[in-house]
């Protein structure tokens, strides 16, 4: 018998999750993956923005070895947790707070936008997809629907706006542990679905981009040989576009 039974728990179902991800998102995957290799092909980007923890996706897909160097994270210290998590809290709650963040960032109609946001409601990602949709973007939701339905109460929900929606399958809540005597529960699960649904998006944009000719724009890790000239040339590449490299 396992000494760590909670955690091997855990572990399973976060395992069971992560395994159903592609029978509950072939076509979203597939139409995701679709239009981040038409942006690189008309050499858009892939804004990726989220708050709070959800705002954790957008630095996985920044800068990132084995990943797509077209990624540009949208951050602002207002929506993260690293500056007072609390205060972001209310922040992302607040509407019109988002505007003058993403006027930071040359957004068009040929770049795709991903959304992240776990229970789907919250202003400043609704109000982010908005923009997005306004500018002519296509729009891609990571979120859970179970999550949004429950916790929307007749509000616009992000998957009501995005273009294409990709179901984490994360419970309402998040965590998904019961621990014994109480009704608190643990282990969230949405940081790490959310980066296996996102990252299935890249690998399969990367790989049709390579198969039709063209060389996918992929970061190699620091310490792999040859790394430091294939990076440098593709931060020169997308460097003006995009302020965090």
């Amino acid at each position: 018998m396992t000494k760590t039974p909670t955690a091997a728990a855990y572990l399973a179902d976060l395992t069971t999750r992560i395994g159903r991800l592609y029978d509950d998102n072939a076509e979203g995957i597939a139409h995701a993956a679709a239009a981040v290799e038409r942006t690189a092909k008309a050499d858009g980007l892939v804004y990726v923005f989220g708050t709070g923890h959800s705002h954790t996706m957008a630095e996985e897909a920044h800068y990132r070895a084995g990943g797509l160097a077209l990624t540009v994270p949208i951050l602002a210290a207002t929506t993260m947790v690293h500056e007072g998590a609390v205060a972001g809290t209310v922040f992302e709650r607040m509407s019109g707070i988002v505007a003058p963040i993403f006027a930071r960032y040359p957004i068009g109609p040929n770049d795709v936008l991903i959304v992240v946001s776990n229970s789907g409601v919250n202003t400043a990602t609704v109000e982010a997809a908005l923009i997005g949709k306004t500018i002519g973007a296509t729009v891609v939701a990571i979120t859970s629907e179970a999550y949004s339905k429950v916790a929307a109460q007749g509000r616009t929900r992000l998957a009501d706006v995005a273009d294409i929606v990709l179901d984490n399958g994360a419970p309402p809540g998040d965590a998904t542990i019961n621990l014994p005597g109480s009704k608190l529960r643990v282990g969230p699960v949405s940081t790490s679905i959310g980066a296996a649904l996102m990252n299935a998006v890249f690998v399969e944009a990367a790989a049709r981009l390579q198969s039709a000719g063209g060389a996918a724009p992929i970061y190699l890790s620091a310490n792999m040989p040859g790394a430091k000239e294939v990076n440098e040339a593709l931060v020169d590449r997308y460097r003006p576009r995009n302020p965090h490299l």
